[in-house]
C-alpha cells in the first residue's frame, strides 16, 4: 500500500528549489530513473486538490505507489513538471498557460495524459441580486439593466471602491496568476478603467472574503471567478457576457469572452516509461464541471479538507472512477475506502 506525503513549498516565478529527493526527470544509464514516490502538483485551488487526492488514493491503495504534493504558483509548478521535479499535473488550465504549455507540449517535454473536464466558465461574476433583486432577502434589483462587462461602465457607484470614492473597484484574480494580467489589461480595453480601479488580491481567499462581505449586506460586487468551484456551486452568481471569443481580438486586447479552456492531466515525458500502469489510468481519468463542483460543495459544506471530499465523492460516485481502472485495480481501492 503506499503513502501519501504532504510537502509545502513556497516556489516561486524566479527561483527553484530543488524539492524532491527522487526527481523524475534522474535517468541511469540514459534510461529514466524508476519512480516509488509520484509528486503531484498543488497549484493553490481547491479542485487541484481534490482530484489529486482522488488521484492519490487510486494511486497509492490500488498501485502501491507512495504519493506528494508541491505547492507553487500554476506557472512554477508547471515549469517544475516540464523539469522533471513533478510527475503529474491533475488540472492544467491550458489556456491560462497556453505559453508556457504549448511549448512545453511541442519540445516534448510533457505528456498530455487526458482531458479531465472542458466544461469550465471564467470572467467577471456579480452576484444575481445585483441584477434581478432578491425578494426573500428584500433587496430590490441594484442594476436591471447590466447584462455585460461593458455595461459597468454605467454602475461604477454601485461598486464603490472604499478606497478611492470617486472610482468604482472590480475584484481580479490573484495577482501571481497570469489570468491577472489578462483581467488588468481587459479592463482597460473595454474603457473600464477610467471609471474603475482593477484590484488584484494576495490571495482566492481575498476574493471570497471581498464576495462574502458584500453578498451577506446585499451590496454591490463585481470580480472574477471560475468555475467550478464551491462558491460557484454555493453563491448565486451572474457571470456578466462578453462579445464571444475571437482568437485575433482576445490576443489583441483581450475584448472578448475567455477561449475554450480544456482543463487537462498532464504528466513529465518520462512518467510513461516509468509508471505505464499509472499512466494508462491517468489516459482514462475524466470528470466534468459538474462532478468536481460537487465534491468542492461538499468541502464548504462539511468543512472537509480535499482528502475527506476525495473519500466521499469516490463512494457517490464510484461507477465513475471504477471505469477508470481495471477491476482488480478497483477492487482494492474500494476495499481501502
Amino acid at each position: 500500500m503506499g503513502k501519501k506525503r504532504s510537502l509545502l513549498f513556497l516556489i516561486t516565478l524566479s527561483v527553484f528549489v530543488v524539492i524532491l529527493s527522487a526527481c523524475s526527470g534522474d535517468t541511469t544509464d540514459g534510461e529514466p530513473k524508476e519512480l516509488e514516490t509520484i509528486s503531484f502538483a498543488d497549484a493553490g485551488w481547491d479542485s487541484i486538490r481534490v482530484h489529486n487526492s482522488i488521484a492519490q488514493k487510486i494511486i497509492e491503495e490500488g498501485f502501491g505507489y507512495d504519493t506528494e504534493v508541491t505547492t507553487g504558483t500554476s506557472t512554477a509548478t508547471l515549469q517544475a513538471l516540464q523539469q522533471g521535479d513533478l510527475n503529474v499535473y491533475m488540472e492544467v488550465w491550458t489556456d491560462n498557460l497556453k505559453d508556457i504549455y504549448e511549448k512545453a507540449i511541442d519540445r516534448g517535454d510533457i505528456v498530455r495524459a487526458s482531458t479531465n473536464f472542458d466544461d469550465n466558465t471564467q470572467g467577471l461574476y456579480v452576484p444575481t441580486y445585483v441584477i434581478e433583486g432578491d425578494e426573500e432577502r428584500g433587496i430590490e434589483p441594484l442594476a436591471p439593466d447590466l447584462k455585460t462587462v461593458a455595461d459597468l461602465a454605467k454602475y461604477p457607484e454601485l461598486f464603490k471602491d472604499p478606497e478611492d470614492k470617486d472610482k468604482g473597484r472590480i475584484i481580479g484574480a490573484p495577482s501571481s496568476w497570469i489570468v491577472s494580467e489578462y483581467l488588468d489589461e481587459k479592463v482597460q480595453s473595454y474603457g473600464l478603467d477610467e471609471q474603475y480601479n482593477y484590484l488584484a488580491p494576495g490571495s482566492d481567499a481575498a476574493i471570497v472574503a471581498s464576495l462574502e462581505g458584500a453578498y451577506k449586506h446585499g451590496e454591490g460586487w463585481v470580480g472574477y471567478y471560475w468555475s467550478p468551484t464551491w462558491v460557484t456551486a454555493s453563491y448565486d452568481l451572474t457571470l456578466l457576457e462578453e462579445p464571444p471569443y475571437e482568437k485575433e481580438k482576445w490576443e489583441e486586447d483581450y475584448s472578448t469572452a475567455f477561449p475554450p479552456n480544456d482543463v487537462v492531466v498532464a504528466v513529465h515525458k518520462d512518467f510513461p516509461e516509468q509508471a505505464p500502469e499509472v499512466f494508462e489510468f491517468l489516459q482514462n481519468y475524466e470528470t466534468s464541471n459538474d462532478l468536481t463542483e460537487v465534491a468542492l460543495d461538499y468541502m464548504e459544506e462539511h468543512d472537509a479538507d480535499p482528502d475527506e471530499a476525495a473519500i466521499w465523492w469516490m463512494k457517490e460516485y464510484e461507477d465513475v472512477w471504477t471505469s477508470w481502472v481495471s477491476e482488480d485495480i478497483a477492487e482494492k481501492v474500494k476495499a481501502a475506502l
